[in-house]
């Protein structure tokens, strides 16, 4: 069995941020059960990064991710990982008193963020119908999302700090030793005293096979689609445009326009695919709106967004569980907030505070905390107070029954291999050695 302090469960966007995060402090393994990391909601999103998005909570921890995006850790990335959009949410008739509430709350984190007239919406962006755009907010700040690279840089940037990574690593089987939470997979059995449950919208089917109890995790379909953009028009400057109603949305995207209905279907985790009526109902949408006409549909997918009732993210240990992580419910949310989510993970795991940086905008444990939630679960006593990385150390012990033959992890990873050769590395220090001294009685 091969033991590591931190096993994170998914390498997507999540899981490769809080590893990225912990790997400089702690021996991290992160599994994934698909041959490549990404492969779910991370490598089908239309990431934009919008401070004007999402309830408080992720309003803040958003900005807090801003200068992580806009001044990357040397080595992470060679070129930008996001560029100027902007943002237009558009609205007509009732719509009015709403937006103009939600304007104003937004200005408190997004201070530049503008209320604009039907003339200024229509010379922007002329393919609006007057009467579906007779206001709108512009964020100017609203950028594109380079998705990939971000992810690559968090699974690179853990690997150069010791992190290993093996794919093919499905969990088949979650179960206590002591204090370690062993896990079987094809790639072989791992076992650590902290298991960061980061595998999106499997996170409750995880934690029921970890014996957890669920936190009532929801993965909602969307579906978006490509188009060609009108013969002689210049799209490059146009914003991404969202209804008020949050009824369609439409971009530029590498020369052709991307549009959704905004859709959120619930359904169960699986390879999502996209429905033939979500494409009508958008392009119906759509043209009710503006003047475009979709002849044909060039490309066109689907992704999960998954939450919780209170659409919040889940960042802290179960209640029911020592060393059980949660790292969920992200949403539509999760690239835009990556760094700050893993950095915050990262910090909790290791026992210490919120960054001051995050509470200084007001994102508070409590908030994002199973324990304390409305919804959460009340299942036998809280854990002590503090994280798991300085108060536990893995025992010595005999590895318990595995259907698998145990291997190095190795043997089921991949290369994580920078597809920009000559960067530096993102976490230049050597991981210090785990610390027992720190640890404690949980």
């Amino acid at each position: 069995m091969q033991t590591a302090d931190v096993v994170i469960i998914g390498a997507g966007m999540a899981g490769a941020s809080a590893a990225f995060f912990l790997a400089p402090h702690a021996k991290v393994v992160l599994l994934e059960r698909e041959s490549q990391p990404g492969y779910h909601a991370t490598g089908r999103s239309a990431a934009m990064y919008s401070q004007s998005y999402g309830n408080a909570c992720v309003r803040a921890l958003t900005v807090a991710s801003g200068e992580f995006y806009r001044q990357p850790p040397g080595g992470f990335c060679d070129y930008p990982l996001i560029t100027p959009r902007g943002a237009l949410t558009v609205g007509a008739g009732a719509q009015h008193d709403s937006l103009l509430q939600t304007w104003h709350a937004m200005r408190a984190l997004v201070p530049n963020i503008a209320w604009w007239t039907q003339d200024q919406v229509l010379q922007r962006v002329p393919v609006m119908r007057p009467e579906a755009a007779q206001f709108a907010v512009y964020e100017p700040d609203a950028m594109d999302m380079d998705v990939h690279a971000i992810h690559q840089g968090f699974l690179r940037g853990a690997r150069q700090a010791g992190a290993t990574l093996a794919c093919n690593a499905e969990v088949r089987r979650v179960w206590r030793d002591g204090a370690l939470w062993c896990l079987e997979t094809p790639a072989g059995c791992f076992g650590a005293p902290v298991l960061i449950n980061a595998a999106g919208a499997w996170c409750d089917e995880l934690a029921a096979l970890a014996g957890v109890a669920p936190i009532g995790l929801v993965p909602m379909r969307r579906t978006a689609f490509t188009f060609e953009s009108p013969s002689g028009t210049d799209i490059h400057d146009w914003p991404l445009v969202i209804a008020a109603d949050e009824s369609f949305y439409f971009k530029p995207d590498a020369g052709v326009l991307l549009a959704s209905p905004a859709n959120a279907d619930p359904v169960p985790p699986q390879d999502v695919q996209p429905e033939e009526l979500d494409v009508a109902i958008a392009v119906d949408r759509l043209e009710a709106a503006t003047t475009l006409t979709v002849r044909q549909v060039k490309r066109k997918w689907a992704g999960l967004r998954s939450f919780v009732a209170d659409k919040s993210p889940v960042v802290g240990f179960a209640r029911d569980a020592p060393g059980f992580f949660w790292l969920a419910g992200q949403g539509g949310y999760g690239i835009q907030t990556a760094p700050a989510l893993g950095e915050l993970a990262a910090a909790l795991v290791r026992g210490l505070a919120v960054p001051s940086a995050m509470a200084a905008l007001g994102v508070r444990a409590d908030d994002l905390s199973p324990l304390v939630r409305p919804w959460a679960a009340c299942v036998g006593p809280p854990p002590a107070a503090g994280g798991a990385i300085h108060r536990m150390r893995a025992p010595e012990y005999r590895p318990p029954p595995c259907s698998s033959r145990p291997t190095e992890v190795a043997a089921g990873a991949r290369p994580l291999v920078s597809r920009h050769p000559g960067s530096r590395s993102a976490v230049p220090q050597a991981r210090p050695e785990f610390d027992p001294a720190r640890s404690g009685a949980w």
